[in-house]
Formats: structure tokens, C-alpha cells, sequence
């Protein structure tokens, strides 16, 4: 999801951690212990030293004769278990009983070298004396306990996940929102304002060459006052990036005194205007008075939002995390679309209507018709991109206009399969494909119109790609070592190639492009790593417990936010699973896969889990079979992504989950599945499901001889690797803390 998680992460508080203490309290305990019996200090308990006492002979698990302390802690935690004593909480156990377990020397303080780890000590030392008592603990704790840092012993758990979108850090930032919905990818009017004088001032006289940046404030918002450094920081650097900045105070009727003693107070120098009537705010359906709007050289909208995510509404961070705008602008210079493009921007809410009355002016192919294409098209329809055609010119538009129209029409093209969630004002998902209604409307109308050009002066700049690595240099690339011969027709059973790599450390992959060399023939690519010296798995069970890493047209690479990787482990083996579809021209093809590494580990490993049902049965003929298989989830989790697998008699999915509290809930719903586009769907922000939810998910399978895919209606269809069987995977991407103690600090 790129940099849109990481505006709802941030710092956990000490409580989400305060379970280990017990956990720490016991393992300290065990190793006194261990260190008594252990009379030669060899690190061993052997020979004499095992007659200590009665029960160790049964921490022998490979009875051997000697034990180990990593032995003798399994052998405990095992017993424990059966015991049904609790592994690490708090529970109910007093504070008084857990401070004397760590008081080693017995003094009624607890000193840094007796709480070893630094981030509790800082958090008892309340008063920062060196030192923690009796009374701060408890107090610390107390306070804890309310807030939800402690359970029951029999829910306890060492590392709780709290969920994404209650991080007081973060809970009033920016949001994401959908560009096309909230105008990005559309031409801006040149709008005739007024400045403080009376003079008039139009937008493309304040732009420079390369853009504008249209900044709406209030000289009476004291978050628009919060933003006015910033804004005279950026004033001076896209000076000097040949983009200009307009100051629109944004609320009518606003004293013009106020707004000049604002503008003096913050010494901001750019061309400041007055939108006094409110048009422009309508036109670019403007919210709040800390908006700002980027548009490029042809006034095309390509950023709105927040400038930056430092202050909000009740919340103040001593710097800015997340630079959206900034962010934008260097994107936009690349010629690049912005990895995130629409934010709500907090701050004060303008009383405007709250739609935007649609232009009186007629559709045409280069101020409407081709930004829709490069927002929603060009990614793939363009010269050497991943679709059958280019789609960047008029003449290509004119030449596939009847597909275009059909597609859209059918709702197949862009490819997006989500079907609106109950209750929901806008989408959940941060790569929502799907056409706004707005530009849905234009273009069938354009097409079923005589298709005028228009001006080519409102043409927009024409998109610019990246060679062949989109995510930029990799830092590693695995390949086979020998290509993969497609023959020209018929079926391919899946390849399989392997890769043995040689790190020889882990490493953090923070990013990740999957790059066939005939890319017309590979249908999809199932990743999978294996461990060093681990079986490696293939035929049917190969991507049913969850997947690496995945290609499929359209959606071909994965870039995680900051603090977010998945891990490679050194020496390990990586397998490529590759359907291939013969299009008529025999080819050779290695996949290739380029690797982004993380400098440092992260804070969140990520991981892709399957939901398989491999007892699926369907009948011949049944044009509606229905499957389904739930798992009851052991911990808390924080989804990032859903994504359905099935085979061409696929015809619906939809994941579901029933909440510890019996409430159920809709996730994901695919009314037409599609095995042409296995999509992933995205979170903009991470769906947070407690422990004790059980997801379960649902498929529909078309084997009656009105599914023109079928290979064959008679016959019973079972759980199989090639196309001609059939498959029923839930792939659910989330994450968790790489260290449960120091992940949020």
C-alpha cells in the first residue's frame, strides 16, 4: 500500500507492552535457578549436578543426560502449558508479588540492571530518580491495567496488536481518499479570483512553468497558522522547481485587515487572492481551509489534500512525518503519478455546498477524455506496458472506442471486481480501480458523441514511465537460471522454477517487481521462500498456506511503507510457480524478481496467510455451487490486503467475519469473480479483526455448460493444481511487531 499505512502508524504506548513483565519476572527466575543447578557454570546441568532436584530428569526432553537452558525452558513452558498456567500476562496476579520476584537484591527498589530492559525501566522511573519503588509500580501499573495493558490470565497475550486506526498518534492525520472521486486527474478552470487590492488575478498568471500550487487558509484557522512556516518554506522551494503558489484565503466575508496582518505575521510572500464567493472552493470542491491543490503545467489536478500530517484537529507532532505535498510536487517533476494523490485535510470546515455544479461546456478528448485514460488506463495501456494496446493518443482511442465502450459499459474495464460495502461513504480500499461516476458518465457520453478533440491546448502532459524496473534500480535480481519454453497453442501445465539463494544473512525486503520477459504469456506467479535445509513444497499444496510475493497483469509489484518488510532468510530457496497461456506464437520467458532491501530490520514483519478449502466437490452441471470454510483466529491482527483464488469455473467470493461478540461483518465481496484479474485488494487503512473472530469465506463455482470457460461440465471437479481443476484460497496479507517488546517504541 505504499506510504498510505504509515499515516495511521505510529508510537504504541507503554501499555501495549506491560503483559511481558510477568514473562520477564519468570524467565529472570528460571535463570537463577538454572545458574544454582548448574554448579560448574558450563552452561549444562549434567552428571551430579542432575541429582538437584527431582523433577529436572523430566526437562530432559531428548533425554540425554545433560540439559540445556534452552532445553530446560521449553521443557517448563510445555508443562506450564499443560499445566494451564499462564505464559506471559499480567492476569491477577498482584504487583506487590511480580516487584519481589525482580528485587534481587531485596533493597524495596528496582534498579536498571535488575529490569534489564531500558524501555520499562524509563517507563516505571516516574520520577526519573535511577531507581523504581513499590508505590510507582503499582501506580504505573494501576494506571495500565485501566487503560487495557493488562488481561485475564486466561487472554493474555506477550504481544497484543492494537489496532491501527485507535493510535492516538495518528487518529485525526490525513486520510486517503479516492484521487478520482475528489477530482484528481481533472483539468482545472482557469478561474478569474481578485487579490487584496481588487485587481483580478487568474490562476495561470500565479503559476510558474512547471505548476501550481493553489493553497487555501483562514487568517482566523489556528491550524492554517500552524501550516504558514511550512508554507513559507515551500514558498522558496518551488520557486526554485518553476512551480508557483497561490494563497486563496478561503472563508467569505473574511476581514481583508485579518488576512493582511496573517500574510505579514508568517512573512509569505507569494500572490494571495480572494475567494470571496466561494467559486473556486465549488470548483474544486473544497472542504477545509488547510486544502492545497497541485495542479501540473496543464492545470490537470494531481494532488489534494493535507500539506503535511504535523497538526490536525487535537493533535500536534513535533514534525511532520509524512510530506504529502512535498511528496507530490517531486513525483509530479518526475513526471510520475503521486504514490498517494487525495487526503482529507484537517481543519476548518467551509460552508460550502457540497456538490459541484457540473460544467455547461461539452466533453472533449484532451481537456476530459484523456485524463480519464491516463488516470484510469495509461498504467497499462501504453507502449510496451502490460495491455494488448495503447490507449496515450486520440487515434488509439478512436481506433478501439467500440472495446473501450463495452468494456466500460459492462463494467469489466478498469479492472475492479469489489462490490460496494453496506454502510460505507467511501472506499475502503487504497487501489480502487473502478471508475468514478462522474468520469464514467463523460466518457460513454463522449463516445456515444461525435468525439470532439477539442483544444489540444488543454491537452494534459503526456505520462511518463520508467524503464524496466518500475520500483527503480533493484538491489538484488533472482532469476532462473535457464528460460521456459511456451509452445504457440493449447494448455501448460504450471512451471516451476527454483532459485537458490546465496545472502548469507537475513534480509529485509522492503519492496518487491515480478518481471516476466514475455509478459503476453504468463498469466500469473505464484513466490514462495523456503527456509534453508526445509522441504520445498510444489504441485497442489505449493501457495495454499499463503504466498511470498505475487504476480498477476496489472499488478506485478508491492513497495511497503516505512518499517514494514518481509524477510528473506539467508540461503534460502525461492520458487516461482508460473501458469502460462499460449497465445499463438511460440516464445521463451524467465520471470525475473527484483529486490528492494531495508537498511536496518523493520518494525513489521509482513505475511501473506491462506484460508484454503482442499475438499472442495462440485457437482457436474451446477451453474451455482457454494463452498465454504472459516478459521477462528488465535490472535489479534491487523489486515492489510484480501485476495480470492479460484479457476476459470470461479464465479463469486466473498470474505466474512463473525466478531468475538457474534456481530458479522462483510470484508470483501466479489459478486463476478474473474480469473483473467486475481487482484489484490488493498486497505487504506489496516482492518483491524480481534482475537476469537472467525473469518470464513464463501465461493460460487459456474460447472454447467453455460460457462463458456469450462474445459468440461460432466465431470465432478476437485481440488487440483492446473485450470482444468479447480482451487479455493482466501489470501489474507497483515503484519506484526519483528520485536514484540521494542516495536512500539
Amino acid at each position: 500500500m505504499k506510504k498510505v499505512l504509515t499515516i495511521l502508524l505510529g508510537t504504541a504506548a507503554l501499555a501495549g507492552s506491560v503483559a511481558v513483565l510477568r514473562a520477564q519476572a519468570q524467565l529472570a527466575e528460571f535463570d537463577e535457578k538454572f545458574k544454582a543447578f548448574d554448579t560448574n557454570s558450563d552452561g549444562i546441568i549434567s552428571g551430579d549436578e542432575m541429582n538437584g532436584a527431582s523433577y529436572l530428569p523430566r526437562l530432559d526432553l531428548n533425554k540425554d543426560g545433560r540439559l540445556t537452558r534452552a532445553e530446560a525452558l521449553e521443557a517448563v513452558q510445555k508443562m506450564r502449558k499443560l499445566a494451564g498456567s499462564p505464559a506471559a500476562g499480567i492476569g491477577d496476579e498482584p504487583t506487590g508479588v511480580l516487584f519481589k520476584r525482580l528485587d534481587k537484591n531485596s533493597d524495596g527498589k528496582l534498579t536498571a540492571d535488575e529490569l534489564p530492559n531500558q524501555k520499562w525501566f524509563n517507563g516505571l522511573d516516574t520520577d526519573k530518580n535511577g531507581s523504581v519503588t513499590l508505590d510507582e509500580a503499582e501506580k504505573v501499573i494501576a494506571t495500565l491495567r485501566k487503560r487495557g495493558g493488562g488481561e485475564s490470565s486466561s487472554t493474555a497475550t506477550a504481544s497484543p496488536i492494537k489496532p491501527a486506526s485507535e493510535d492516538p498518534t495518528f487518529k485525526e492525520a490525513p486520510q486517503l481518499l479516492k484521487g478520482s472521486e475528489h477530482g484528481v486527474g481533472r483539468m482545472v478552470e482557469n478561474a478569474t479570483l481578485k487579490d487584496l487590492k481588487g485587481a483580478e488575478i487568474k490562476l495561470t498568471s500565479a503559476a510558474g512553468k512547471n505548476g501550481l500550487v493553489i493553497a487555501l487558509f483562514s487568517a482566523t484557522c489556528p491550524i492554517s497558522g500552524k501550516l504558514a512556516p511550512e508554507a513559507a518554506r515551500l514558498e522558496k522551494d518551488l520557486k526554485e522547481q518553476g512551480v508557483g503558489m497561490l494563497l486563496v484565503n478561503a472563508p467569505p466575508g473574511q476581514k481583508t485587515d485579518e488576512i493582511t496582518k496573517f500574510i505579514a505575521d508568517h512573512k509569505l510572500v507569494s500572490p494571495v487572492a480572494v475567494d470571496a464567493d466561494g467559486k473556486l472552493a465549488q470548483q474544486l470542491a473544497a472542504t477545509t481551509t488547510t486544502e492545497v491543490f497541485l495542479l501540473d503545467a496543464t492545470r490537470t489536478l494531481v494532488y489534494r489534500g493535507a500539506l503535511n500530517d504535523q497538526y490536525g484537529l487535537g493533535y500536534t507532532k513535533n514534525a511532520a512525518q509524512h510530506h504529502y505535498l512535498r511528496d507530490a510536487v517531486a513525483a509530479m517533476l518526475k513526471g510520475e503519478p503521486a504514490d498517494l494523490v487525495a487526503t482529507s485535510a484537517p481543519g476548518c470546515a467551509l460552508d460550502l455546498p457540497a456538490k459541484v455544479a457540473a460544467a455547461s461546456t461539452s466533453v472533449t478528448y484532451h481537456r476530459d477524455v484523456a485524463r480519464i485514460m491516463q488516470a484510469n488506463c495509461v498504467e497499462c495501456h501504453h507502449k510496451g506496458g502490460v495491455g494488448p494496446f495503447a490507449l496515450d493518443s486520440y487515434e488509439a482511442v478512436i481506433e478501439h472506442a467500440g472495446m473501450i465502450r463495452k468494456q466500460v459499459e459492462r463494467g469489466a474495464m478498469p479492472p475492479w471486481f469489489a462490490a460496494p460495502l453496506e454502510g460505507r461513504a467511501h472506499s475502503p480500499w487504497a487501489n480502487d480501480r473502478s471508475l468514478s461516476e462522474r468520469d464514467r458518465n463523460d466518457l460513454l457520453a463522449w463516445l456515444g458523441s461525435d468525439r470532439a478533440k477539442g483544444d489540444v491546448a488543454e491537452a494534459p502532459k503526456p505520462r511518463v514511465f520508467q524503464g524496466e524496473w518500475t520500483i527503480g534500480k533493484p538491489d538484488a535480481i533472482i532469476a532462473g537460471a535457464r528460460p521456459v519454453s511456451v509452445k504457440a497453442e493449447g494448455t501448460m501445465p504450471y512451471q516451476h522454477v527454483t532459485v537458490t539463494t546465496d545472502f548469507p544473512e537475513d534480509r529485509w525486503v522492503r519492496g518487491y517487481e515480478i518481471l516476466p520477459t514475455a509478459r503476453e504469456v504468463v498469466h500469473h506467479v505464484i513466490v514462495s521462500v523456503f527456509a534453508k535445509g526445509s522441504r520445498v513444497s510444489q504441485g497442489g499444496e505449493e501457495g495454499s498456506q499463503g504466498y511470498w510475493a505475487a504476480y498477476v497483469p496489472g499488478n506485478s509489484k508491492q513497495v511497503y511503507p516505512e518499517g514494514f518488510a518481509r524477510k528473506l532468510p539467508a540461503g534460502a530457496t525461492v520458487s516461482f510457480q508460473i501458469h502460462y497461456t499460449p497465445n499463438g506464437k511460440a516464445v521463451e520467458d524467465t520471470v525475473r524478481m527484483g529486490l528492494l532491501f531495508s537498511k536496518e530490520p523493520p518494525k513489521y514483519v509482513i505475511h501473506t496467510t491462506g484460508l484454503p478449502n482442499a475438499r472442495i466437490s462440485i457437482p457436474p452441471g451446477e451453474a451455482d455451487h457454494v463452498e465454504t470454510a472459516s478459521r477462528k483466529l488465535p490472535t489479534d491482527i491487523n489486515v492489510m490486503a484480501w485476495m480470492a483464488h479460484m479457476h476459470v469455473r470461479g464465479k463469486a467470493f466473498k470474505f466474512e467475519v463473525t466478531l468475538p461478540d457474534g456481530k458479522t461483518e462483510t470484508l470483501l465481496d466479489i459478486p463476478k469473480y474473474d480469473f483473467n484479474w486475481q487482484l489484490r485488494y488493498d486497505y487504506a487503512t489496516p482492518h483491524f479483526l480481534p482475537r476469537g473472530s472467525t473469518v470464513k469465506i464463501t465461493a460460487v463455482y459456474d460447472n454447467s455448460t453455460g460457462n463458456p470457460a469450462n474445459p468440461d461440465a460432466t465431470k465432478t471437479v476437485r481440488w487440483g493444481q492446473q485450470t482444468f481443476d479447480e482451487m479455493m484460497i482466501g489470501y489474507m496479507e497483515h503484519y506484526t511487531p519483528l520485536n514484540p517488546v521494542v516495536a512500539d517504541k
